[in-house]
């Protein structure tokens, strides 16, 4: 019977670890950099400052909360078109032009996304692009692009916790207090059992 209970004990137990565990995970709070590539967004390899975009290019800035390149959010324009961006913006001889989609985050606390349509130089990197349509740009001083059209206007890349980014329930306990609760009294009940059955070993 003691065995069995201490099995019952064991999921909760983890749900409750697996919870710890979580909401110590942190992120950074920055302005990811995306290409658009055939029909879906690819995380850049390279910074904006050295990518150097193709006449007829479409890229992405998002601001979000990621851990790292695997996990960070896509700008939320899906299907953005160079033509229909830079339908406003005929074609100049000597120049390029580059689709921008900037994705300010979460309509609650920023900005709703916008596109733009950057005509520049031929050798013009996305940043210089960048600059023509959304200033101002707020660098650090690693070169890394903080702000843009001065969103955010303070911090850069800063870090943030589970908790900060991840809003608490506003009805009834959470799940880990729950699972605490269950093992506490799983526990208690197993002493309980064994401390009776105990004479009769």
């Amino acid at each position: 019977m003691t065995r069995r209970l201490l099995l019952l004990l064991l999921p909760a137990l983890l749900l409750v670890l697996g919870t710890t565990a979580q909401a110590q995970a942190a992120g950074y709070r920055y302005w990811s950099f995306w290409d658009r590539t055939g029909t879906h967004w690819t995380y850049a390899t390279q910074g904006p400052a050295t990518t150097r975009p193709d006449d007829g290019a479409v890229q992405g800035f998002r601001f979000a909360v990621s851990e790292d390149s695997a996990n960070a959010e896509q700008p939320r324009l899906q299907a953005p078109d160079f033509a229909k961006i830079c339908a406003g913006s005929p074609a100049v001889a000597g120049k390029k032009r580059v689709a921008l989609v900037i994705d300010f985050g979460t309509d609650a606390d920023a900005p709703a996304a916008r596109t733009a349509c950057a005509t520049v130089a031929p050798d013009a990197t996305t940043a210089a692009a960048l600059a023509t349509v959304a200033e101002p740009l707020r660098y650090n001083t690693a070169a890394l692009l903080c702000a843009i059209a001065g969103y955010p206007e303070q911090g850069c890349a800063d870090q943030v916790t589970a908790e900060k980014k991840t809003p608490a329930p506003h009805h009834g306990p959470s799940v880990g207090i729950l699972a605490g609760a269950t093992a506490v009294a799983l526990l208690a009940a197993a002493a309980v059992w064994r401390s009776r059955r105990r004479p009769h070993d």
